[in-house]
């Protein structure tokens, strides 16, 4: 066993934590019996690593196995960075038919044309999502296994989402991707979150969402003494047309799980008060960035509350409904206009 293969598994066990430990190691199904019954999982993480080692030396276990145990630990736990989505276009007449062996050879066949060293994993999940693992080279070093690209998938559809990808390869990633599914191009979809499963389904439409209606559903009653029928019953109408404008611009029921927005400004700045910075020919620039543990749930509870005015602003509407989080305001066009954003890592 080399060093980069020590360090590999090495850096793996120490990401796992020790109670997924076990159950990760028996889904990876690689230790016989009395290897599995030989591990004591309340010793320190390092004599774990060194006995999983000594394993690995015995069975001969290349880094194809090791790499087969993070996609296993990944699939599982997949809210460790940032994930971007991105979304194919100009579908060919047979895009809907690529099925996921011919998938899978061409991509492979494609990337490997593009990089002269390069590794590439795939798995199929329970969801049928197709989980990619890169690891890139160059044309003089080998795949480095350490610093992985995650590609997940859904055939038949156009979204693409991505973490740990550098600008270096993000044009080889982005060809591949297209000639493999039988698109044209692929752009940024302009949403990104820690959350894969809660930015798909936000892509996807894949929560409750709720339509505007003429008649709401009346609230239910509440066992309460009414001091004033009259305010009691201007407040409950007015607390449920807020709540249905909420609902309405943000969804019902459990939201996908958004940790941030971005608004980036690039409009004329209007003050009359202010000539110096009125009179100015380039556009002021400033950028406005919302953060919660769950900012959908957190915008939808301001507009029914009564904290923030409704209806909604388009402002704040459109990223359910475009399926974003990253905006630019300009003059030219009105309301929020999606621009390219660049993942950083």
């Amino acid at each position: 066993m080399d060093d980069s293969m020590k360090r590999l598994l090495q850096r793996l066990i120490r990401r796992i934590p020790t109670q997924m430990l076990r159950t990760t190691l028996d889904k990876w199904g690689r230790l016989t019996v009395a290897q599995q019954q030989s591990m004591d999982f309340t010793q320190p993480k390092w004599a774990l690593t060194e006995q999983l080692l000594s394993m690995c030396e015995e069975h001969k276990w290349t880094v194809k196995h090791i790499t087969e145990l993070e996609m296993i630990y990944v699939i599982d736990n997949p809210n460790q960075g940032m994930w971007y989505a991105f979304q194919l276009m100009d579908p060919e007449d047979d895009a809907h038919s690529v099925e996921l062996t011919q998938f899978k050879e061409q991509f492979k066949c494609h990337l490997s044309e593009l990089v002269r060293h390069v590794s590439v994993k795939m798995k199929k999940h329970t969801d049928e999502a197709v989980w990619i693992r890169i690891a890139w080279g160059d044309s003089f070093s080998g795949p480095n296994h350490l610093k992985p690209t995650y590609v997940v998938h859904h055939l038949q559809t156009p979204y693409v989402f991505v973490t740990s990808l550098t600008s270096k390869q993000k044009p080889l990633l982005y060809q591949a991707l297209v000639l493999a599914t039988r698109y044209q191009a692929i752009k940024d979809a302009n949403l990104s979150g820690r959350k894969l499963t809660d930015i798909r389904d936000l892509l996807m439409r894949q929560y409750q969402q709720v339509f505007p209606t003429k008649y709401p559903s009346p609230l239910a009653e509440r066992n309460q003494i009414v001091s004033n029928p009259n305010i009691e019953r201007e407040h409950a109408k007015s607390a449920e047309n807020r709540l249905q404008m909420a609902c309405e611009a943000f969804g019902e029921g459990m939201l996908p799980q958004l940790q941030s927005a971005v608004y980036k400004l690039e409009t004329k700045f209007r003050d009359p008060t202010n000539k110096t910075m009125t009179e100015r020919e380039e556009p002021f620039r400033c950028v406005v960035k919302f953060e919660s543990t769950n900012l959908l749930e957190s915008l939808k509870h301001c507009a029914s509350s009564g904290i923030s005015s409704t209806p909604v602003t388009p402002l704040l509407s459109s990223i359910p409904l475009k399926g974003r989080n990253y905006f630019v305001i300009t003059d030219n066009v009105p309301g929020p206009s999606s621009q390219t954003h660049q993942p950083q890592n």
